[in-house]
Formats: C-alpha cells, sequence, structure tokens
C-alpha cells in the first residue's frame, strides 16, 4: 500500500480521473490478501472497474470473489515464500563470512559489497580498545571520546541519505567493543564465523576487552546485589524523564553509595543538571517522610482516604470501560454474522474480526487486572505506616527494601528545585516535601 506508484493510483481514483483499472496478472497490483482487499473496495467505492488481462473472473459475484480470493492467497504465499528464501541465502552468505549490508561497522567502509578497513577510523577504533585496557571502565573512555569530539560512523545509504554521525553513548561505546567483526568474525544467530574481511584489532587485545568486561559487569551485578539499595527501580530524575540507577564507589577504606541518572550514565554527566544524589540521604529523607505520614493521624487517615479513593475511581472506570466493550463486541459480532450472510468483501470481514479480538485481548486485560489480588490493600498500609517506626527497627536491609516496596510507588527526585516526591502505591497522591539535606 505504500509504494510510490500505487498511492499515485490511487490519488488519482479519488480525484475522479479512473473509470478501469487494467493489470497483467492479479499480483502485480498486490500480493498481499489484505491490501488487495482494501483496493479493491477503493474501487467499488469509486465504481472503478479491475481487469486482469490474463485472468478472467467477474467481481460483482460471489463465485468470482471466490476465484480472486484464491489467486490472491496463492500471490500472497509466493510473496512469502521468496521472503524465506532470500533469508535463507542471506544466512548462508553469514556463514561463509560475507556482509550482507546494514549499518556499517566504525571502521570500515562499504566497497562493492564488501567491509574495507577505513585506516583512520581504524587507528580510532584501535585508540578505544587500547583506552578501555587502560582506563578499566566504559565512563571514562566515554568521557575521553566526548573531549576529543568523535561521533559515530557516517555513511551513506543506497537511496542518498546520510546516516550516523552522532555523539558516542555507552551503549554504541559497549557494542563497539563487543563486535566481533573487529578480528575478522561475522555473527550471526549466536554463532561466529570467519569473515572475508581484514582485522583491524588485535585477537588478544579484544579478548583481554571481553574479559574486562565480564568482570565488570559481573562485579557490577555483585555490588548491586549486595548494597541493599532502598529506592532500587523506584527513584526517577525529574529533569530527564528516567530512571536513576543505584552506583557505588571505593575511596581508600570508604564507600560511597549513590543514584545517577540513567541520561547521565548513557550519554554523559554533562547532559543532565543533577545528575547524582547521596544515596544514604535521599533514602534518610524517604524514610523520614513516611515516618512522618506514620505519626501524623490526620496526614496517614488523608494518605489512605486519598489510596481508597483512587482505587475506587479505578474500578469504576474499569466497569464503564468492560460495559462498553461488552456492547461493542455484540454490535461488532451481529455486523461481521450479517456481512458473513451477505457475502462482503474480505476487508469488511478481516477488519471486523480484527476489532472483535482486539476488544476480547482488552476484556481479558481488565479481568486479569480486577480479578488479581492487590500487591497490599488499604488497611495493610495502613497498619504498616501506623508501625512504621517500631517494625524499622527489627527489619533486616532486605526486608526495609520489601517494605518501602510496598508502601511506595515512585520517588521522584528534581535535583534543580531542590524537591522529592513520594508517590504512595495504589494513588497518584503525593507527597512534596522541600529537600533539606538530600
Amino acid at each position: 500500500m505504500e509504494r510510490p506508484a500505487l498511492q499515485r493510483l490511487i490519488e488519482e481514483i479519488d480525484a475522479g480521473r479512473v473509470d478501469c483499472v487494467i493489470v497483467y496478472k492479479v499480483d502485480r497490483l498486490s500480493r498481499s490478501l489484505l491490501d488487495f482487499s482494501r483496493i479493491m473496495a477503493t474501487f467499488d467505492e469509486r465504481n472503478v472497474s479491475f481487469v486482469s488481462v490474463t485472468q478472467q473472473f467477474n467481481t460483482t459475484s460471489s463465485m468470482g470473489r471466490l476465484t480472486l480470493n484464491i489467486l490472491l492467497s496463492f500471490a500472497q504465499f509466493e510473496r512469502e515464500l521468496i521472503s524465506e528464501r532470500t533469508r535463507d541465502k542471506m544466512g548462508a552468505a553469514r556463514r561463509r563470512g560475507k556482509w550482507c549490508g546494514g549499518t556499517p561497522p566504525y571502521g570500515y567502509d562499504v566497497v562493492d559489497g564488501k567491509l574495507i578497513v577505513n585506516e583512520s577510523e581504524a587507528r580510532r577504533v584501535r585508540e578505544i580498545f587500547e583506552l578501555y585496557l587502560d582506563l578499566k571502565s566504559v565512563r571514562e573512555v566515554l568521557k575521553v571520546i566526548q573531549q576529543k569530539a568523535w561521533k559515530t560512523k557516517v555513511w551513506t545509504t543506497k537511496s542518498g541519505k546520510q546516516r550516523g554521525g552522532t555523539a558516542f553513548t555507552k551503549n554504541t561505546l559497549n557494542y563497539l567493543l563487543r563486535n566481533v567483526t573487529y578480528i575478522g568474525q561475522v555473527s550471526y544467530e549466536n554463532q561466529i564465523y570467519s569473515g572475508e574481511h581484514r582485522a583491524i584489532v588485535d585477537s588478544q587485545v579484544f579478548a583481554e576487552t571481553q574479559k574486562r568486561l565480564d568482570r565488570n559487569r559481573m562485579f557490577g551485578d555483585a555490588k548491586r546485589s549486595r548494597s541493599g539499595a532502598l529506592l532500587s527501580r523506584l527513584i526517577r530524575c525529574q529533569s530527564c524523564g528516567c530512571g536513576m540507577s543505584h552506583s557505588q564507589t571505593r575511596r581508600g577504606s570508604r564507600s560511597y553509595r549513590y543514584y545517577v541518572c540513567l541520561n547521565a550514565m548513557q550519554n554523559g554527566y554533562q547532559q543532565c543538571p543533577s545528575p547524582t544524589v547521596s544515596a544514604p540521604e535521599i533514602e534518610r529523607f524517604v524514610v523520614e517522610q513516611i515516618r512522618e505520614v506514620g505519626q501524623d493521624v490526620q496526614l496517614r487517615a488523608g494518605v489512605i482516604a486519598e489510596i481508597d479513593r483512587q482505587r475506587e475511581t479505578e474500578n469504576h472506570k474499569a466497569t464503564r470501560e468492560r460495559n462498553r466493550l461488552e456492547h461493542e463486541l455484540a454490535e461488532l459480532s451481529r455486523q461481521l454474522e450479517q456481512a458473513a450472510l451477505t457475502q462482503a468483501a474480505a476487508q469488511d470481514l478481516a477488519e471486523l474480526q480484527t476489532a472483535i479480538e482486539l476488544r476480547n485481548q482488552r476484556l481479558l486485560h481488565l479481568a486479569d487486572r480486577t480479578q488479581s489480588p492487590a500487591e497490599i490493600d488499604v488497611a495493610e498500609i495502613d497498619r504498616l505506616l501506623n508501625e512504621f517506626d517500631e517494625l524499622w527497627e527489627e527489619l533486616s536491609p532486605a526486608e526495609r527494601q520489601q517494605l518501602i516496596h510496598l508502601l511506595v510507588e515512585q520517588v521522584q527526585y528534581h535535583g534543580e528545585a531542590g524537591e522529592v516526591s513520594l508517590v504512595f502505591s495504589s494513588t497518584g497522591a503525593q507527597l512534596i516535601s522541600e529537600e533539606e539535606e538530600a
């Protein structure tokens, strides 16, 4: 449907300048059954005749429409068969180490369908690997690359459009350091094969880089699992609209914990006005706010009332939506039955069936949401808030984290404004307080 020539034809039909469309074979117009049905519906609306020179059928009769649909089914089958063969050929070429298109790796140019080393970029690639083995940190390497103002690969598509040339991020740098292309190999479906192109990084350097990357990832995972970060997966940077990750560093014998904005981690700390916040301080601040809510009877009652009100509102919305969907399903089923009796066009039947399926899926989602038990009910939240002080002193670090996650849905950190906003579980009610120490 997106082909330029087909779009021009439809524009001419809409303008009333076409009375009859003639094709050599049906599949010259489209090999997609759904697309062809839509095109035929357009023809019917504009009273445009359709003629296939080598295939005789009459679309005004039920037998003619059946013949047309059979022909289209075979055309679509042929198209899918061609796609499968193309994928198989590309897979075979990959296994032989050939370049099969896509974004060229930094350090190579594509010449006559082959990867040819770009010497100036190749020197930078080798320098990046050396920097990583020296600095032992992707983030530190990223800082150096940003200072040098290096950009990602610039390349031109077959249509003449220019791509790339953007700033390196942590993800693009990680991908570069993991890319087996640089040691003369290709990857296909998690398998490594020898490539036709020339390597630009020493295999020993590449192997040492992989060991360091794996070691850093394992060490990072271990630190996160031992840290007991109370606000893990809860805290978000409001300035950038993204999450914040718990991190830890050691200086001498002392260990420092903090939360860092994911945007800053990916694109450099200068991209966020408040990229980090001390983990102990903001955790202490959040705990104090929960403690104040628990100790203030009126404040606690207000939070509980808002949670209860929000839940009732959600239930009413779900009930209204369920009733509306059931009414629409009944009407759509009636239309589908009527369309089948009158032998309507395939497009109409397909659209009705799609509409019914979408509404059934939504009903199932609503049923799961209303029937599944909530993580914690309102009475339990009230009890936990009331007994928060007593419970907190007796809990282990892991249990404290679990309690915070039961009570709080999100912690919104706005470093520029000096605000921390707590969104309690199952509600949109917020407790916004000026951040005094965090």
